[in-house]
């Protein structure tokens, strides 16, 4: 299995290119359900994820093209017919965002059996929201055996669906159901993320008719059918974020390209909080930072345009070094912390009491073996080792792999000592 190694101590300088967002492009991906006509993405990343789901949609009758065109990575994917609504466990476990295609097959054949995603690392994260929403269009709805049924043979009819709390795959979920439903469709509370807007662009090219996306009322207005269309999927705001921490970490000065200081504003306010210049620009941003010491910022998740949870081990591993005592709240995921035990391996002070985790900055942290607990964790790890001392090496980079494209590449362009190692793990299971 590999590993990744990670000599810590050199400044970062260069550029790094922004890769479309995995959390959209998996769900611009689900959509191709909803249409006999060719959907090709632009800008796409090419991750685990997005393979598993390719491997899953290519077993529902999608042709999945993969190329590499005048505006990067590109995926054509084109479902004339859909031959089978049947997502078994062994596809669905391996991503859970696998089980929104439930939606699409739901809308466009009128049936589907679907696996239940499973547990999760980072907390239960059910799918409760996402069958009620299903339900409140119409369909019938029955668990069995860890599967699914849903049934809905007169085709799905608009409604008003309150969620009793903004839920990002529940909105997304809804949305991709919504499109094809019979009348209107009012989805209130949702979620608002960046992610919602781009899901909507590439439906309204599809041919629906979705407005208000971005706030918390979204209005859809169901239709026939939907054709093809070639949609950029939107730059990822965490891999954004991610190299913005890393560059602030090892300092230097790094500049991110194809990407939106906007869809990270708040994690560039508390950067700059902490000590860091951050320059905005049409294209992208710039992180500088010439080796002062950082000051300790406290942080707490929330929702969008709130601090993002799937930022919030990164920032952790900033203000492991930083002068003073951070707070950082988690009130999105209630098993979040799990970076924490790895952290403290490199010689991090931290404590944690609840959904409260309490950082006193140290001087210097140091390499060590640690291993990769979930996606967004593994790479807390890569961050704080690129200011440790001597070797870190990470363990477990399969999470890594998920959702970060080529980070070795990218990060060693920039001066870091990175490299990718196979073979057996340090330390076992």
């Amino acid at each position: 299995m590999d590993r990744i190694a990670i000599v810590g101590g050199s400044r970062l300088k260069g550029d790094i290119a922004i890769s479309g967002a995995k959390n959209s492009a998996i769900k611009l991906m689900a959509a191709s359900l909803l249409t006999d006509e060719p959907l090709r993405l632009t800008n796409m990343p090419r991750l685990a994820d997005t393979r598993f789901l390719a491997n899953l949609l290519r077993r529902l009758g999608t042709e999945v093209v993969e190329t590499v065109g005048p505006d990067g990575p590109q995926t054509v994917l084109h479902t004339p017919e859909i031959v089978s609504s049947f997502a078994p466990y062994d596809l669905v476990r391996q991503m859970r965002a696998s089980f929104n295609v439930l939606g699409p097959l739901l809308a466009r054949t009128g049936h589907a059996k679907v696996s239940l995603p499973g547990g999760c690392a980072i907390g239960a994260r059910p799918v409760d929201l996402h069958l009620k929403a299903l339900e409140a269009l119409g369909a019938h709805i029955d668990l069995n055996e860890g599967y699914v049924y849903a049934q809905a043979p007169r085709g799905l009819v608009g409604a008003r669906i309150e969620f009793p709390f903004s839920s990002v795959g529940a909105t997304e979920h809804a949305m991709l159901a919504a499109v094809l439903a019979r009348g209107d469709t009012i989805l209130v509370n949702a979620a608002r993320e960046p992610e919602m807007e781009d899901l909507a662009e590439c439906l309204n090219a599809m041919g629906a008719r979705v407005e208000g996306a971005g706030t918390s009322e979204i209005r859809i207005r169901g239709v026939a059918r939907l054709t093809g269309a070639s949609h950029a999927v939107i730059p990822d705001r965490i891999e954004t974020g991610t190299y913005a921490v890393a560059a602030a970490m090892a300092g230097g000065e790094v500049r991110l390209t194809n990407t939106r200081a906007d869809l990270i504003e708040t994690l560039l306010v508390k950067m700059e909080e902490a000590g860091v210049e951050v320059e905005r620009r049409n294209d992208g941003l710039t992180i500088r930072r010439n080796g002062a010491r950082l000051q300790a910022v406290n942080v707490e998740t929330d929702v969008f345009p709130g601090f993002a949870t799937d930022l919030q081990a990164q920032f952790m591993a900033l203000m492991t070094m930083a002068e003073g005592e951070s707070v950082v709240k988690e009130t999105i995921f209630e098993n979040r912390f799990m970076h924490v035990p790895e952290l403290a391996r490199l010689g991090a002070d931290i404590t944690v009491s609840g959904g409260e985790a309490r950082i006193r900055g140290v001087d210097t942290l140091q390499g060590a073996p640690v291993m990769a607990t979930d996606l967004r964790a593994s790479v807390s790890l890569v961050i704080a080792a690129l200011a440790a001392k001597g070797e870190t090496i990470v363990n477990r980079v399969y999470h890594l792999d998920r959702g970060f494209e080529r980070l070795e590449q990218k990060l060693s362009a920039c001066g870091a000592e990175v490299r990718r190692i196979s073979g057996p793990e340090d330390g076992g299971d």
